[in-house]
């Protein structure tokens, strides 16, 4: 009998590598034809991943992790027409049925068929429907004719295939941030956050064209890893205001566009750097960014946070400062990124060498059995992108 592992959930501040189910093309108990089974290339730890570990979301004990997936098919079902055993693919975060108003609308991750407790579903992630993670040897993936992103030539992506590994998330993600708060030829943009969402928009800034990204954080590996690929950066933690340290980088104290990669988890600045203060991205951005600029959100943000600073923050409710983007008019885009929107032209980009996103988030490759050290380091602020490498395929490239 076939055997797998996965890595999984096990309360706050703890992961295990554990035996698990081999999948099956089974979906609630019935047939799944249109779905695939996977050999798991390459599954990548998200910061997504590490608030359910810190004990910040309601996730259960016992779930299996990881929607961060790339692969090879080993199994297609009966409906399955355009993928094949042996294609080298892509997984969008997002699951999608590809049949509702908003899959055909391009907002997969909103797709009304996948959860059935709210719109959008993805791998391995708190009230997302509860499909089995894929940090795993292999995963079952449904929907795959529209959900799967084939690679044209399996050989050169395994030869890119630390960079074609963020196309399952952080640099969709990353992008959307930026183009959601209207990056473009010339702009000034600051990216709040410099975690691997953070630097993959960043270099999705540049790919648009922006003329200087600022990034801000408050651990010096993190800022210097933006600077590495031609970022300026900003040190939140210093008593210096943001405004004041943009003033002293482009003149002025705004930018054309902001971007939050930081989400409900964000701290203070300054003196309150090491208070958690899960509003003051959003006012800081509304208070930098000029009237009538755009903001992008990839940041996440909640509905149920048992580590919540207060009772208003354990249900996402935060003190927006609103007048002021209303007075501003500001545009603000929420929400999970639609991750096929965008996955197809990126995937060229990084084969015509366009874009290093692996360089630039500092994609660092470890074994499946190495999760729990690699979640520990992530924590501790690493400046790195942990990408698991299940059956050592990466590691032989």
């Amino acid at each position: 009998m076939a055997t797998n592992r996965g890595v999984a959930y096990m309360g706050t501040g703890k992961v295990e590598v554990q035996s698990i189910d081999f999948p099956k093309l089974e979906l609630a108990k019935r047939m799944c034809h249109h779905g695939v089974i996977m050999k798991i290339v390459s599954t990548n730890i998200c910061g997504s991943d590490q608030h359910m570990v810190r004990g910040r979301t309601t996730a259960p004990s016992g779930l299996i992790l990881g929607h961060e997936i790339t692969g090879e098919v080993i199994e297609a079902g009966r409906d399955v027409e355009f993928i094949k055993v042996g294609d080298l693919v892509s997984v969008p975060f997002n699951i999608a049925c590809g049949r509702c108003r908003n899959c055909k609308e391009q907002a997969t991750g909103i797709c009304l068929n996948v959860n059935p407790s709210r719109p959008g579903a993805a791998y391995g992630y708190v009230d997302m429907g509860g499909w089995v993670g894929g940090q795993a040897e292999y995963v079952m993936v449904p929907y795959a004719d529209f959900n799967l992103l084939r690679f044209p030539d399996k050989a050169q992506a395994m030869e890119k295939i630390r960079d074609l590994t963020c196309l399952s998330d952080i640099l969709p993600t990353g992008y959307h941030g930026a183009a959601s708060a209207g990056v473009t030829t010339g702009s000034i943009v600051y990216v709040a956050g410099a975690g691997p969402v953070g630097l993959a928009c960043a270099a999705a800034c540049h790919l648009l064209g922006a003329a200087c990204v600022i990034v801000g954080d408050m651990i010096p590996e993190r800022l210097a890893q933006a600077r590495s690929f031609g970022c300026e950066t900003v040190d939140i933690s210093t008593n210096t205001s943001v405004a004041e340290q943009v003033e002293q980088i482009v003149g002025v104290p705004e930018v054309d566009s902001a971007v939050d990669c930081v989400g409900f988890e964000a701290r203070g600045h300054g003196a309150d750097a090491k208070r958690e203060a899960p509003a003051t991205v959003l006012n800081s951005l509304m208070e930098l960014t000029r009237a009538g600029g755009r903001l992008g959100i990839p940041g996440l943000y909640v509905t149920g946070d048992p580590g919540g600073i207060d009772d208003n923050a354990k249900i996402g409710r935060l003190s927006i400062r609103i007048g002021l983007g209303w007075a501003k008019s500001h545009v603000f885009t929420t929400g999970q990124t639609p991750v096929m929107k965008y996955n197809r032209q990126l995937m060229q980009a990084i084969l015509f060498n366009k874009i290093k996103i692996a360089k630039a988030v500092n994609v660092t490759v470890i074994r499946l059995d190495e999760a729990p050290q690699g979640y520990r380091d992530f924590d501790r602020g690493a400046a790195k992108k942990f990408v698991l490498d299940p059956h050592g395929m990466v590691a032989r490239v």
